[in-house]
């Protein structure tokens, strides 16, 4: 794998983070973790993925919460990037997650990763980007992508090392390019 080195000659790591799409509400009797996504859910992960890849960044890792709906919004993301869809790493500390649950996730990530995609749920997915001190996020909306760079070549740094916002986007945005 490639490495990224920004000018000053420091390793960089990039995260992205996204909220899983709109999911569906039809079948009240279905427990939380258990409900799929609705059909606006399904075209708005089609659309993200597809805006991300037209930005150029490509992962290495994709990580999502158990949750069906985190689940299929990742298997979106896996498709544009043309992943096997085995290649999807569940990780059940991002289901309900506090912030420092995001942060144990990414800290144990492999260093030959150099960008690592985590799909998750509010509250606690707008507290760990507001955590990051980057940019202040009122409320990540579904389908919601936020991605930073991070100055460290050491996933487990990633709370000490600064940090370089590169961009917030989601589906109603109508300033994405």
């Amino acid at each position: 794998m490639k490495e990224v080195i920004d000018l000053k000659g420091q390793e960089m790591k990039t995260l992205i983070i996204v909220r899983h799409a709109k999911s569906s509400w039809d079948d009240i009797s279905l427990a939380d973790i258990d409900r799929p996504l609705n059909e606006r859910g399904k075209r708005d992960a089609k659309e993200m993925a597809a805006r991300l890849a037209k930005k150029g960044l490509r992962p290495d890792i994709m990580i999502s919460s158990p949750a069906k709906r985190a689940r299929k919004t990742s298997k979106r993301f896996l498709k544009e990037f043309d992943f096997d869809q085995d290649a999807l790493r569940i990780e059940p500390a991002l289901y309900e997650a506090p912030v420092k649950n995001f942060y144990q996730v990414i800290e144990n990530l492999d260093n030959d990763f150099k960008t690592a995609i985590l799909f998750s749920h509010n509250p606690g997915i707008t507290d760990f980007v507001n955590d990051l001190g980057c940019l202040p996020v009122y409320n990540m909306p579904t389908c919601g992508v936020f991605a930073i760079e991070i100055q460290t070549g050491d996933w487990s740094e990633v709370q000490a090392a600064d940090k370089k916002f590169l961009f917030f986007d989601y589906p109603k945005n109508e300033d994405s390019d």
